[in-house]
């Protein structure tokens, strides 16, 4: 059970105490803190990469080069699973698994794992991105640092996003996109409370990347998109095809994953056969290989290969490699291939216009390509405004602001009509494992059944006469008797006054009948173990407002609607608290 008193100020763990703050300009001060740290963290997996890169960059026209990414993703898998104890995955559903469940909780490993692991799958040639490692270091960071200080859950979950923000903040030079990313998808929710110190975090973090790399937009267009009316029409098209592109891209990775999983042989050689896929791929398109942040450089730039049948093909083949790299035992994540899958869909999109209706003054396609980005993180995170903001960022393009809109929003919504959950939330969701703050299944996950069983029950014996029930009774504040084996104290059954009130006033039945032949010896119990949504449901189903709580075989009380909802009251007040 999470702490759930209120705290007013922090001490420093130890024998003496140094600091009384403020809770909300501690988090602001540990906000910097995580932030820079995070920061650090996203530069060190970049120059890594770039580093990796460029070395092996010289045997890439060799035959034998499709083996590259092939000992990548197996030494990738290795590491993880075998040294670190990792169960591998995506990174970010980890990250809010975490928060929803455990308080923000993450192993210290994290803050490196994934970085070393990414490092050697995405340096070597695997289709992935480096953005999901670096937002599971940065929570990492702000969970340990949560830890060393002793603060509680709250202030550990702010920290938590915090760290997610300052990652993302450096590694696309973006702070308006850290904080609307952790709030949006990491969160899930926008509290002022958290909105201060991961604002913080995430300045601190874009600024340390700034100070240590220079100011660079990512994907910066030297040009000028001069946008018409045809322009936006076109746009609930691109939409429609980003949301085709989100379906196909989150089916084919799911799908590969449980091919994989189908597949009897060891793991790491399971992640080596997908790196060897993408290897081979390379020949043929290398721009598939990586993150590709090359390949966007030159869509958005206008300069890609010639051919609608070019870009096609580049975006299915991206989809294709980065299933074989992800689902088969590679370490990264999804954000860098969402980006060039959707500049794939939006170059094919723009030729196919282009093609079909050669008199219209389109558009460069470079402004197709960047609006196909946010069609594409739209709708596999669907999150509109993680979208909008972080091709805004990236580009510098905000002359494309209207369209980014429409495209954005409309294939969030396309997107959720064939997949009600988001790429990061399916899993979770389908598993009763997504518990967002504030709905009924987060309050009562912080609350344990031991905290409202009632045990001031009186128990009776099967043997017994109904007379002695009425003593019972007499002496009880309580409507429910346990009915126990008066030699091993096992529960047989429960007597519940208001079934047998017929009996209570035929006094002819008094020395003549006995309990175990009123009693309901099938009554509906509940577990310690089991989960209080459950309970509460089954409660509703059954039209019932009590039901016994056995362990062992033996009765241990009653839980009650009444004091359930009591205590449901009380943590919400909790976790919907603006001060902590």
């Amino acid at each position: 059970m999470r702490e759930i008193k209120k705290t007013n100020s922090w001490r420093y763990p130890g024998t003496f105490s140094i600091f009384i703050m403020d809770d909300r300009l501690l988090l602001i001060c540990m906000g910097i803190i995580v932030g820079l740290c995070s920061g650090l963290a996203a530069l060190a997996l970049n120059y890594s990469l770039i580093f990796i890169m460029d070395n092996l960059a010289n045997f890439r026209h060799y035959w034998w080069s499709f083996l590259i990414p092939a000992f990548g993703a197996m030494f990738s898998s290795i590491f993880l699973k075998k040294i670190i104890k990792d169960r591998g995955g995506h990174g970010v559903p980890e990250v809010i698994h975490s928060v929803s469940r455990y308080g923000g909780r993450l192993d210290l490993s994290s803050i490196f794992s994934r970085l070393v692991a990414s490092c050697l799958t995405i340096g070597s040639g695997g289709s992935a991105g480096p953005e999901a490692p670096v937002v599971v270091s940065g929570s990492a960071i702000g969970s340990n640092i949560a830890k060393f200080f002793s603060l509680n859950e709250r202030q550990r979950i702010t920290l938590v996003g915090c760290g997610a923000a300052g990652a993302i903040a450096s590694i696309f030079n973006a702070p308006l996109t850290g904080i609307i990313f952790t709030m949006e998808i990491i969160l899930g929710e926008w509290s002022m409370v958290n909105i201060i110190p991961i604002a913080v975090a995430s300045v601190a973090g874009a600024e340390i990347s700034r100070n240590l790399r220079g100011n660079i937009i990512a994907f910066e267009s030297s040009v000028n998109f001069d946008l018409s009316n045809y322009h936006f029409i076109a746009c609930v098209g691109l939409a429609l095809c980003a949301s085709v592109a989100s379906i196909i891209f989150t089916r084919t990775l799911r799908k590969m994953h449980n091919v994989s999983q189908d597949v009897n042989l060891p793991f790491w050689l399971k992640a080596a056969i997908g790196g060897a896929v993408v290897g081979v791929i390379g020949f043929a398109m290398p721009e598939v290989m990586g993150e590709g942040y090359h390949s966007i450089h030159q869509m958005i730039a206008g300069i890609f290969k010639d051919g609608m049948g070019i870009a096609v093909i580049g975006c299915l083949l991206k989809i294709f490699a980065t299933s074989m790299t992800l689902g088969w035992g590679g370490s990264g994540g999804i954000f860098a291939p969402s980006l060039v899958i959707g500049s794939f869909t939006g170059l094919a999109y723009h030729r196919f216009l282009s093609f079909c209706f050669p008199s219209v003054p389109w558009v460069n396609e470079g402004c197709f390509a960047l609006l196909g980005m946010a069609g594409m993180i739209s709708g596999i995170l669907q999150a509109p405004l993680t979208g909008i903001f972080l091709i805004l960022e990236i580009t510098g393009s905000y002359e494309v602001m209207l369209s980014l809109i429409i495209v954005s929003t409309l294939a969030t919504t396309i997107t959720h009509y064939a997949e009600p959950a988001s790429f990061y939330l399916k899993e979770l969701t389908e598993s009763g494992q997504l518990l967002r703050p504030g709905t009924d299944s987060r309050v009562l996950a912080d609350i344990s059944i031991r905290e409202v069983v009632e045990t001031d029950c009186i128990a009776v014996y099967p043997d017994m006469l109904l007379r002695e029930l009425i003593y019972t009774v007499k002496e009880s504040t309580r409507n429910y008797f346990p009915v126990e084996d008066r030699d091993t104290g096992n529960f047989l059954g429960i007597i519940q006054l208001d079934h047998i009130k017929p009996y209570i006033f035929n006094t002819l039945m008094y020395d003549t009948v006995l309990i175990e032949q009123i009693m309901d010896s099938t009554p509906d119990t509940v577990s310690y173990d089991d989960d209080l949504s459950e309970v509460l449901r089954k409660m509703d189903m059954k039209r019932c407002f009590s039901l016994p709580v056995i362990s062992n075989g033996k009765f241990a009380g009653m839980i009650s609607k009444a004091t359930l909802l009591d205590k449901y009251r009380d943590e919400l007040n909790v976790q919907t608290a603006h001060s902590f």
